[in-house]
């Protein structure tokens, strides 16, 4: 039997652990379906990225992950409903361009970083340099023959002003010194689909938005930007083996929402993201060449990614000679 001083030794034991429980937030469970918006058009790689993940998201949540395609002004339009949108929970950001924007946008109508709260990284993916079938070249040293040879004549298809996709482009047009008139999109899809119809001849695309078009040759892939192969594209050198060594650059899906959305909402979000991407690891790869890595487990973590992909952008561009407009 307990004495006196056990007994009153137990019950300051035990309520701090009940003033606890009742102060702790309850689990956040959204009963209606959450919006991901995609700030590009269909087909890209953001809406590839989003469309393999939404049904194991929906399943974590209990609610359907429903897919909203906004493009436009190389993803400015999207992301700023995303940051204008309520921070309740119910609308999620997959933005690829969410670090490259700022570095070559003159006007951002929202704060990249300030704007917004992370949820998850859906994974990295290095771009490819492409070009269009009917191109005579068959590698990336006849390609710059061809450009250097006839400077200003070929087109290069990027996603939009501030994608991934054209930072990719200014990094290849600058390290490798060669003129290319750049070709503005409204999105990954379209930008291929113009390589594909020979509207545009060269291209950096990114794997997602470009792996179907590869392996069915209608596009041909001459260099990986990387440093070494890519599983997703094993025939295809990396860009140290094509001889363009300082054309390393990889694209990371950050997935985010609006700053002031409750950290329950936040965290319930982020868990069923995580649980999303380690379960399609193995299709994100197959499909999209996008490796999910482990360190963006938290906001934070989030959130510090998207601020120095801010500064590597801006670096890679203002080396290149392009100011924001």
């Amino acid at each position: 039997m307990l004495n006196r001083r056990q007994t009153l030794a137990a019950a300051l034991a035990v309520a701090p652990s009940l003033a606890m429980a009742q102060t702790a937030a309850p689990a956040w469970r959204p009963t209606r379906p959450v919006r991901l918006i995609v700030p590009f058009a269909p087909s890209g790689s953001n809406d590839i990225v989003a469309r393999i993940l939404a049904e194991s998201v929906g399943t974590a949540l209990g609610q359907p992950l429903v897919i909203e395609n906004r493009a436009g002004a190389g993803s400015v339009i999207g992301t700023e409903a995303a940051a204008r949108a309520p921070a309740d929970g119910y609308t999620v950001l997959i933005n690829s361009a969410q670090s490259s924007v700022p570095a070559i946008v003159a006007r951002v109508p929202y704060d990249t970083v300030r704007d917004f709260t992370g949820i998850a990284v859906a994974g990295f993916s290095p771009h490819v340099l492409v070009v269009n079938k009917d191109l005579p070249v068959q590698n990336a040293a006849e390609l710059l023959a061809l450009l250097r040879a006839n400077p200003g004549r070929y087109n290069f298809a990027t996603a939009g002003i501030g994608s991934g996709v054209h930072v990719a482009g200014e990094l290849f047009r600058s390290t490798s010194e060669v003129q290319v008139e750049m070709v503005h999109y409204r999105g990954g899809g379209p930008a291929v689909a113009a390589l594909v119809a020979g509207e545009a001849q060269v291209g950096t695309p990114t794997m997602a938005s470009s792996l179907g078009q590869i392996r069915g040759g209608t596009i041909r892939a001459l260099a990986v930007a990387s440093a070494e192969r890519s599983p997703a594209l094993p025939d295809v050198p990396s860009a140290t083996e094509a001889g363009i060594p300082r054309f390393i650059f990889e694209e990371f899906f950050p997935i985010l929402a609006p700053a002031a959305t409750p950290p329950a909402a936040v965290a319930a979000l982020g868990a069923a993201f995580q649980t999303a991407i380690r379960q399609n690891a193995e299709k994100l790869n197959e499909l999209a060449g996008v490796k999910p890595r482990a360190g963006y487990e938290t906001p934070q973590q989030v959130m510090a990614l998207v601020r120095q992909g801010v500064e590597q952008y801006t670096s890679i561009l203002r080396a290149a000679g392009v100011q924001p407009e």
